[in-house]
């Protein structure tokens, strides 16, 4: 009796997890496109609250889906791909944008993201374009 709830017991830790999940890439479909995740430049991930997860193929996608679909749901965790650290996925809150037409993102919205500032700063004197945080690379594509 007692291993059956020590059972009940992690399954309902596991089932309860809101953590980010690893994204397999080529097999992995993007939630918004449908497309295959295989950039690891430009991927992301929303975790909701619940502990749903809801992979991206591009930036670019995960934001349309927080605009469109999950407007009024609380994220726990909102990640993107780290362009200068492909696979490493880190905050998108606290990530800095850059949109250039030097730097292509799957689709099309030339987006990446940097750890910070100065990561972005010094892509943006490689490759030209624009620098945004968050709130603003949420405006920027809300636009398009």
């Amino acid at each position: 009796m007692k291993i059956i709830q020590l059972f009940l017991i992690s399954l309902l830790f596991v089932a309860c997890n809101v953590s980010p999940q690893p994204i397999y890439y080529g097999s992995d479909a993007c939630h918004y496109c449908d497309m295959t995740i295989v950039d690891r430049q430009h991927a992301s991930q929303m975790v909701t609250a619940k502990g749903k997860v809801y992979k991206y193929d591009a930036i670019e996608c995960m934001v349309h889906s927080l605009q469109d679909e999950f407007k009024d749901t609380e994220m726990a965790h909102k990640i993107v791909a780290n362009l200068n650290n492909p696979g490493e996925l880190i905050d998108a809150s606290n990530a800095s944008y850059l949109v250039s037409e030097n730097l292509q993102s799957p689709m099309g919205a030339n987006l990446s993201a940097f750890a910070n500032t100065e990561e972005a700063q010094k892509a943006k004197e490689k490759f030209t374009g624009k620098i945004y945080n968050w709130d603003d690379i949420q405006k920027h594509l809300k636009l398009k």
